[in-house]
C-alpha cells in the first residue's frame, strides 16, 4: 500500500516568511499542492457556509433552477458539467453554485425569506477569503525570489475576478456499469485554487499526468486547513517550475460538500471583455494582455535567475 500523501503545511501566522516561502516552493514543485492553516477564516464562518450550502442544495430542483447559471453566476444542475470532455459519460455527478465578484452586481441570490442570512454569509466568506489569498500571494512571490509585493505592483490585485463555487456531490445516486466521477480529471486554469471540504474523502491527484497508466493518490483532508493547488496560469508563468496537477473527485458513498475559490483569473478577464463588448472594452482587453505578459515575463526572469543561483 503506497504511503499517504504528505503536503507541506503553510502557516500564514508564522513569523519567518522566507522559511514559509521555501515550503510553498517545495509544495508547488513537488506536488502543486499544499495545506494552508491559520489563514484568518474562522471555523465558525466555514461551518455556516457549509450549513447554508446544504440548505440551498436541499431545495427542490424547481426552486434551484430559478437561479440557473448566467454570467457565470448561479446554479448548475447534476451532470450539467463534464470537466474531462474525453469521457463518454453524461456528465459529472455534482451540482454547484457560482458566486463571483461582489462589486459587479451580477450575482444571483436566493430570497432572504427562503434562506435567511444566506447572502450575507457568502459575502462575508468571499471577503475573508480574498484577504487570505492576498497574504498567500505575497508568500508565493517570495517563493519565486520576487519582492513580496510583486503581484500588487503589477496590478494583479486590482479588481480581482474571484469566484466561489459551492459544490455538492450526492452520495445516494444509483450505481451503473459506467464509471462516473464527482468531478472528472482536470487541472485548474487560474493562478491558485483554495479548497475546503467537509471531510468526506474523494479528492485524488495524479502527479505525472503525461504517463500511462495514470497513478491516482488520495488527498487526505486536514481539519481547519484549506487545500491549495496551483493552476495552469501559474504553471505557465513559472515556465513549468510550479506544477498544475491533474486531479479528480470520486463519486462518494455519502453526500460530500466542498467550497472552492478561484481568484485573480486574467484569462477570465480577457474572455469577459471580448464577450461583453467589442467596442469600448478593446482598450481594457489590450491593457489586460499587457498586464498578463508583464507578469509572465517578470516571473520567468525571476525563476531563471533563481535557478542560475
Amino acid at each position: 500500500m503506497p504511503d499517504a500523501l504528505q503536503f507541506p503545511i503553510i502557516d500564514l501566522s508564522f513569523p519567518d516568511r522566507f522559511s514559509i516561502a521555501n515550503l510553498i516552493r517545495q509544495g508547488c514543485v513537488d506536488h502543486g499542492f499544499f495545506y494552508l492553516v491559520n489563514h484568518g477564516v474562522d471555523e465558525e464562518l466555514i461551518s455556516k457556509v457549509f450549513e447554508q450550502s446544504s440548505n440551498f442544495f436541499s431545495l427542490p430542483i424547481e426552486e434551484k433552477m430559478k437561479l440557473v447559471r448566467k454570467n457565470h453566476r448561479g446554479y448548475t444542475a447534476l451532470y450539467a458539467e463534464k470537466l474531462d470532455t474525453t469521457l463518454t459519460t453524461e456528465g459529472d455527478s455534482k451540482e454547484s453554485f457560482y458566486i463571483g465578484p461582489l462589486a459587479d452586481d451580477l450575482n444571483q441570490w436566493p430570497l432572504e425569506e427562503d434562506l435567511p442570512s444566506w447572502r450575507s454569509t457568502m459575502e462575508t466568506y468571499h471577503q475573508k477569503l480574498l484577504s487570505a489569498v492576498t497574504k498567500l500571494l505575497s508568500l508565493i512571490a517570495l517563493s519565486l525570489k520576487l519582492e513580496e509585493d510583486f503581484f500588487e505592483k503589477v496590478g494583479a490585485l486590482i479588481e480581482p475576478l474571484a469566484f466561489i463555487r459551492l459544490l455538492h456531490y450526492p452520495g445516494d445516486l444509483n450505481s451503473s456499469s459506467e464509471e462516473i466521477f464527482g468531478a472528472s480529471a482536470h487541472s485548474d486554469y487560474g493562478m491558485v485554487t483554495l479548497l475546503v471540504t467537509d471531510g468526506v474523502p474523494g479528492l485524488q491527484i495524479c502527479r505525472e499526468k503525461s504517463k500511462q497508466p495514470q497513478v491516482w493518490e488520495d488527498v487526505p483532508s486536514m481539519s481547519g486547513a484549506f487545500i491549495v493547488n496551483i493552476g495552469d496560469m501559474m504553471e505557465r508563468w513559472t515556465n513549468g517550475l510550479f506544477r498544475s496537477t491533474l486531479h479528480r473527485v470520486l463519486q462518494p458513498r455519502q453526500d460530500r460538500y466542498s467550497v472552492t475559490i478561484h481568484p485573480f483569473l486574467f484569462t477570465c478577464s480577457v474572455i469577459s471583455c471580448v464577450i461583453c463588448s467589442w467596442g469600448r472594452k478593446i482598450e481594457m482587453l489590450h491593457s489586460l494582455q499587457i498586464l498578463a505578459k508583464t507578469v509572465l515575463w517578470n516571473v520567468w526572469k525571476a525563476v531563471a535567475l533563481s535557478l542560475v543561483h
